[in-house]
């Protein structure tokens, strides 16, 4: 969980001219996070990524952020299979904008949009979603892109301010969570943290009402409620070992 660029390699900034005569190919695959057993979200995904995944928080002090659980071991994610595509019903932000990421400059108010150059589907063949046109203009997919970049940046801002009220409210804990796999096999999973419930409960009506007014109540809410998928993400490892074998 330490790594926040995780599965990205060679970020270089996007240019007109360095990259004026490439595309990007997708194929709606995902083996790039095959080894990733955890992704940050942002606030507005906690909802959607719930259905299926478990959100803890990761990091301590300042760099408290949610995440969802992909896999139970190191270099391990269960929601990709085999043929390298996700399994789960949600696919976080973090892993849909890859290649792409914006790089924060110097100020950390100005940001950059980048791109993994080491990305297997970036080419200079005019396979798939051109980067430019003709003329090093952006093309609407880079629009599309850029817009979508844009929005996980302002949300990423609103997620930052809920972590720092977790962390002055001293709502988090370290926890620790058991596991059993269909073939009996038992783990403990660590390195994360939860809500305590307890210091939740005694929070002044004062502080209730503000986190309400600002849906971070509900945010809490979901978290607590995803914890229940941690057994169901051991019942996956079966099924991936079944894959590879």
């Amino acid at each position: 969980m330490a790594n926040q660029l995780l599965f990205y390699k060679s970020a270089v900034p996007l240019s007109s001219e360095e990259h004026r005569d490439f595309s990007v190919r997708t194929d709606g695959t995902y083996g790039f996070a095959d080894t990733v057993n955890s992704v940050p979200i942002v606030a507005a995904e906690f909802r959607p990524a719930a259905s299926d995944c478990a959100i803890v928080f990761a990091g301590e002090g300042d760099t408290v952020f949610p995440v969802v659980i992909l896999g139970l071991q190191e270099s391990e994610n269960l929601y990709v299979d085999a043929d390298k595509s996700w399994n789960g019903r949600y696919v976080p932000a973090f892993v849909r904008r890859y290649p792409f990421v914006f790089a924060t400059g110097e100020d950390e108010n100005s940001f950059t949009l980048c791109i993994d150059t080491e990305y297997e589907g970036l080419n200079s063949d005019n396979e798939g979603e051109r980067l430019f046109d003709s003329r090093g203009e952006r093309s609407s997919y880079l629009e599309g892109i850029l817009g979508f970049a844009k929005d996980y940046q302002a949300q990423f801002v609103r997620t930052q301010t809920f972590c720092k009220r977790l962390s002055e409210l001293e709502l988090l804990e370290p926890m620790q969570a058991q596991y059993r796999t269909p073939a009996g096999d038992t783990g403990r999973l660590n390195g994360f943290s939860a809500v305590n419930r307890e210091k939740l409960k005694a929070l002044s009506g004062e502080t209730i009402e503000q986190m309400l007014q600002t849906d971070e109540l509900e945010l809490l809410f979901v978290h607590l409620q995803s914890l229940s998928n941690l057994q169901p993400l051991a019942e996956r490892v079966e099924t991936k070992s079944e894959q590879l074998n």
